[in-house]
């Protein structure tokens, strides 16, 4: 075969969670026209296996594994199936969520909130945690983690939602760096403001509990929101051999010079850029600064 056909992504074997529809399947499509034959993680057992017969149909091998993610047992075990099935996992793209009740915490009742944390935080870090020792044992692996709106500030109204992306982001801060000089790499991606099933459910609750979301919400789906093909490409990118040596970032698919990291592989490794961190008065040059 002509070495310059080989895409980037040849034999890799990509998990996807949430990949019945929306980012999800954009992001299985992604992988696996990039070469990746993919395991693909959703609730919806129909809409799973017919996105699945999608990627098929383009040329890729795809199986579906209908599980619930808020089940710890039953996750573990749809991923166990896909490494019986295919040898093993290169790639985990853990990008299913759900945002929970919208509206004021104090309103709220805490009703869902397990449930967010489970499918936000808990699903991937029982993804990652049961791929993980065969990623090392190879010397290589991605782990990419769909971050979201809250985990970088406050998100009003959505208090479950950006409490577990923020917790999503450390996790994967965390991990990076007990992973480092494994081969296994860890990152974080904020895909934009898309309009998804998400922007449905802010729309639903309307201007009463969502308040400032809404009328973004509003323009949103009007305009189109941020296409998915963005997300994809980093993503894509990421999962690939050329972003060895990036880990334990946080990448927005819309503002970030990406694929241009490992010319500053070097700066990365040394600093804070596009991770959390508290920022003090010292770090604004004193208070008056701060304004």
């Amino acid at each position: 075969m002509d070495s310059r056909t080989v895409k980037p992504l040849a034999d890799r074997v990509a998990v996807v969670t949430g990949a019945s529809r929306g980012l999800g399947l954009a992001l299985a499509r992604a992988l696996a026209a990039n070469g990746a034959r993919l395991g693909l993680l959703a609730r919806d057992a129909g809409a799973l296996q017919q996105a699945a017969d999608a990627v098929r149909a383009e040329g890729s091998e795809a199986r579906a594994y209908p599980v619930d993610l808020t089940d710890r047992a039953g996750t573990e075990a749809a991923v166990a199936s896909c490494l019986s099935d295919f040898g093993r996992v290169d790639v985990l793209v853990n990008n299913a969520a759900v945002q929970g009740t919208i509206g004021p915490f104090v309103a709220e009742g805490g009703d869902g909130w397990e449930d967010v944390f489970r499918v936000n935080l808990l699903a991937p870090v029982w993804l990652t945690r049961t791929v993980l020792s065969g990623m090392i044992e190879r010397r290589f692996g991605r782990v990419i983690n769909v971050s979201g709106g809250g985990a970088t500030g406050p998100r009003p109204d959505f208090a479950a939602y950006a409490a577990s992306k923020c917790a999503l982001v450390r996790f994967t801060e965390t991990l990076a760096q007990e992973l480092a000089g494994t081969g296994v790499t860890i990152n974080a991606v904020a895909p934009g403001a898309m309009n998804t099933r998400m922007l449905n459910e802010v729309l639903a609750a309307g201007p009463g509990r969502a308040r400032a979301e809404y009328e973004a919400a509003v323009a949103r789906g009007a305009n189109g929101g941020t296409p998915p093909d963005k997300a994809a490409a980093l993503v894509t990118w990421l999962a690939s051999a050329a972003s060895d040596g990036i880990s334990g970032r946080l990448l927005s698919a819309v503002w970030d010079d990406w694929a241009n990291l490992p010319e500053k592989k070097d700066e990365l490794a040394a600093g804070d850029i596009y991770t959390l961190r508290r920022i003090t008065p010292d770090d604004r040059g004193g208070w008056k600064k701060c304004a």
